[in-house]
């Protein structure tokens, strides 16, 4: 009897749900129509303000280009290729309308384009309308203490839409990695669009940090230590990179900077007909004016690390590694050596960073061998680099290093990190010549530090000179020409 009962309430409830089938599939239809119509009027409305953006004073149709770099004043290699990119597109076609999105909106124009001169050396011969946004604080990573990818991928979404219902271009390229973003123009901006790729939002190197329970800036301790959050994270990072993936293949150009991005790239996006590397540019010929002949007759030795201050540099790997050193040879009469941090700093948690660095040199005895300095004017970037024997770098998989050419151009000797860029693209062998030194540990940067102030002068400068003529393939000339190759496509 209980038998029958209990399959007589089975009966009842596929019966029940059997007779909910058809209405909710009349509700979920209807729902779907109707964001197919409000996605579409949004499109058409979007249209005619592409239309209305496209026609210049005269009458004329005039195509409009815009990038998508809500830190366009900041100090980094990212910002330079943005600038260069700029003055490419403005040289083969001067009579666009060029806009760059931008969340700096305690800066002026002009104030950007000062800061854009003066520390990258680049000025544009045409106008650029700046479309400042008030909603870059939804990308900022504090605002997401966890799940910081979902939240800034979501948060540039919406920063996105903002800078969309400003302006609507004929061609839009995201040249700082909110693959988000792409879908927005393309299917309700309707633009052709394409992307600048400096370092994935995510890696299989990241899944596999968090798959072997390892440690690192993106993974907190106490994740690794619990199987069961390791396991959710996993499942997290890899149901991110899905959709990642299908943002990014909406892109019509890709543009990666080195061969890591390229391989990462390949692999999340699936997208490789369209995919090129485009190496960065570098100032490479300001830096070949310093000469080479010999080193600086000043005593003592300066090692000089270049880089914007973001927690995934590793300034404190410089910093323990040089305190090392200096323990190393204090039985030693060598000359005195100072490390001197150049970089640029973003916004507070870059400024607190900063002091956090200040506090470890102190902590380790060495805050008088140790400089550091802010947002430096170019000028005074390229006398440091002058001054310099020793180039660091720590960044573990650094995906270019723009500051780690500029310091061969500039004639240090270069030590970077065994991984990524700098490994596979840039310290490598020019004409079976040493260009520079890698290491990964607190240990091996600063033997191999010791090592480089051991050899003679003459040794030095042999290294110099090859890692300066291995670097001409990073030239401003040279990004400009593989660039506009690149994006030859969107302007068809």
């Amino acid at each position: 009897m209980a038998a029958a009962e209990r399959g007589w309430c089975l009966c009842g409830l596929l019966r029940f749900f059997y007779s909910l089938f058809f209405p909710g599939l009349i509700v979920c239809g209807t729902l779907c129509l109707c964001l197919i119509i409000v996605l579409w009027g949004i499109r058409v409305l979007l249209q005619r303000k592409k239309n209305s953006a496209s026609t210049g004073k005269n009458g004329k149709n005039q195509m409009v280009i815009a990038f998508f770099h809500p830190y366009c004043n900041a100090g980094g290699g990212g910002e330079r290729v943005l600038w260069c990119a700029l003055r490419a597109l403005q040289k083969k076609f001067p009579e666009a309308v060029y806009v760059v999105y931008t969340g700096d909106v305690n800066v002026s124009s002009q104030e950007i384009l000062q800061g854009a001169s003066r520390r990258f050396n680049i000025t544009l011969t045409h106008p650029v309308k700046f479309v400042f946004l008030k909603k870059r604080y939804l990308v900022e990573d504090s605002l997401y203490p966890h799940f910081t990818l979902l939240g800034q991928s979501l948060g540039s979404i919406f920063l996105g839409w903002e800078a969309l219902m400003q302006c609507v271009p004929n061609v839009y390229i995201d040249s700082m990695g909110y693959a988000f973003t792409l879908p927005l123009f393309k299917y309700l901006g309707g633009c052709r669009v394409g992307s600048y790729v400096h370092y994935p939002t995510i890696s299989t190197d990241m899944l596999s940090v968090v798959k072997n329970q390892n440690v690192g800036f993106n993974n907190a301790d106490f994740i690794t230590r619990n199987p069961i959050l390791s396991k959710v994270k996993l499942i997290y990072y890899y149901l991110f990179a899905f959709v990642y993936g299908l943002v990014g293949s909406c892109s019509d150009v890709v543009m990666v900077n080195s061969s890591w991005t390229l391989n990462h790239i390949l692999s999340l996006w699936k997208v490789g007909h369209c995919t090129n590397i485009v190496y960065p540019p570098c100032d490479v010929q300001t830096f070949l004016d310093i000469p080479l002949h010999k080193e600086k007759i000043t005593p003592g030795h300066l090692l000089v690390s270049i880089g914007q201050f973001r927690p995934e540099k590793n300034h404190s790997l410089q910093i323990r590694a040089f305190a090392k050193l200096l323990n190393k040879l204090e039985t030693e009469s060598l000359p005195s050596l100072k490390l001197v941090l150049i970089g640029g700093c973003r916004n507070q948690n870059d400024e607190h960073r900063v002091n956090e660095l200040r506090r470890l040199s102190e902590d380790l005895g060495i805050q008088e061998d140790v400089e550091f300095k802010i947002n430096i004017p170019f000028d005074e970037l390229k006398n440091y680099l002058s001054e310099a024997t020793i180039g660091l770098h720590t960044m573990w998989n650094e995906h270019f290093g723009i500051g780690i050419v500029e310091c061969m151009a500039a004639g240090t000797v270069i030590l970077a990190h065994n991984s990524g860029g700098p490994k596979l693209d840039i310290v490598v062998p020019h004409e079976g010549e040493v260009t520079g030194f890698l290491a990964d540990s607190e240990e091996g940067y600063a033997e191999t530090m010791a090592h480089i102030l051991s050899m003679s002068a003459e040794k030095r400068l042999q290294i110099r000179n090859s890692a300066r003529a291995s670097v001409s393939r990073f030239s401003d000339q040279e990004f400009e020409v593989t660039f506009l190759l690149s994006v030859e496509k969107l302007f068809k």
